[in-house]
């Protein structure tokens, strides 16, 4: 006990009096840390925050009927596969041909809370989104053609499927008719502003049909291998309806990724790399000045392995306060970088401590071979002599 004391005693005070280069070497592990722990955070953190950005840019997956239409008994069988912590929206769709002033348009029937959650992107020039029975959502081509704005009044009809048979053969045809309120205008810059939206339960009751879904698209906050296997247990369990993934969307979310998590290796990479050249600098300099303490060492009978242990119990103490302090500092770089960039958080990861402390020992202690190895080396003789 009392030689591990003196031993921790002796490396203490070594490094005390050289502060100013310690201090240097201190400032980089602790730098190399800080930029290590923070990225790895980063790293880990950034396909959580990078599919809540993509999640802004639509559904990244649909599903479509194998055979006709499918309805909400079919849908809800296929988001159940998903869990809840994954499914960021799911939004039904219908669609029919329907007109207003004798003008044919197509109207969505969809519940405007998940389609909400699923295209974020959609924007309401005018007004606000349709809540009640009776009013609507119009696109903005369609409020053009007509010349319609928030809180006008608006007839819609619809030929029902018996009554067509009338119209082909030049009978009376009896439309359902049905007034609706103009809730908002819809701007996306997309095909959405060429339609009518309205709640399912409106359609339902205008089209004279209940419980028919076209399409359902899927806001899932998954990585991709993740999504793939969703779709695969969506197609292989739930009948009536066939799973696939917005390609567009899913693949730049790929690319991006793995283009970011590669270049975030790459900078922790190069970051320790220079860590390690600055203490193996630092090194070379304190061996340097202290040829004479080491020559007359060795003269008075010490072996190279205590010059070894003391140096190495040097820069082995370096790097665990480096790594203590990059790994506090890290979590706050990460915590910035994720605030700033991302608009979220970042979760603590106890775990990035012992090995943030371990990999700057590590680098510390790689660092410092090669003047370790020079100081061993030292010659008695010729230090005490001056030359």
């Amino acid at each position: 006990m009392k030689k591990r004391r003196m031993f921790f005693h002796m490396i203490t005070a070594s490094l005390m009096r050289r502060r100013s280069r310690m201090v240097v070497a201190l400032l980089s592990i602790a730098i190399g840390a800080t930029i290590l722990s923070g990225l790895v955070s980063i790293y880990y953190d950034v396909p959580r925050q990078l599919g809540a950005e993509f999640r802004n840019y639509g559904a990244n997956m649909i599903l479509t009927a194998t055979d006709g239409g499918f309805t909400s008994a079919d849908m809800n069988a296929g988001r159940s596969v998903i869990p809840a912590a994954d499914l960021v929206g799911a939004a039904p769709f219908r669609y029919e041909n329907i007109r207003i002033r004798e003008k044919p348009v197509v109207a969505a029937g969809t519940d405007p809370e998940q389609v909400k959650a699923t295209s974020p992107y959609w924007l309401i020039d005018s007004g606000e989104w349709f809540k009640n029975s009776g009013e609507l959502l119009i696109g903005a081509k369609v409020a053009d053609s007509f010349r319609l704005k928030a809180g006008d009044k608006i007839e819609l009809s619809f030929t029902p499927e018996e009554q067509q048979k009338n119209a082909a053969e030049n009978k009376a045809v009896q439309d359902n008719v049905r007034e609706f309120t103009v809730s908002g205008i819809l701007k996306t810059g997309g095909t959405e502003e060429e339609y009518v939206y309205m709640n399912m339960e409106d359609l339902d009751s205008l089209t004279g049909k209940a419980d028919r879904i076209d399409v359902a698209e899927f806001s899932v906050s998954a990585a991709s291998e993740k999504l793939k296997g969703y779709v695969e247990e969506i197609n292989r369990t739930a009948s009536g309806v066939r799973a696939s993934l917005v390609k567009r969307v899913t693949a730049s979310e790929t690319t991006v990724l793995s283009k970011l998590q590669a270049l975030v290796l790459l900078v922790t990479v190069v970051v320790l790399a220079l860590t390690m050249i600055c203490v193996a600098t630092t090194m070379t300099a304190v061996v340097a000045e202290r040829r004479k303490e080491i020559g007359l060492r060795k003269a008075i009978g010490a072996s190279d392995g205590s010059i070894i242990k003391e140096f190495m119990g040097e820069s082995m103490l370096l790097g665990l306060l480096g790594g203590i302090i990059g790994s506090v500092l890290g979590y706050v770089f990460a915590a910035q970088v994720s605030l700033r960039v991302f608009s979220s958080s970042i979760s603590f990861r106890p775990l990035l401590v012992p090995i943030t402390i371990a990999v700057s020992i590590i680098v510390t202690g790689l660092s410092s071979l090669m003047p370790i190895r020079s100081a061993t080396e030292i010659d008695p003789a010729l230090v005490l002599k001056g030359e």
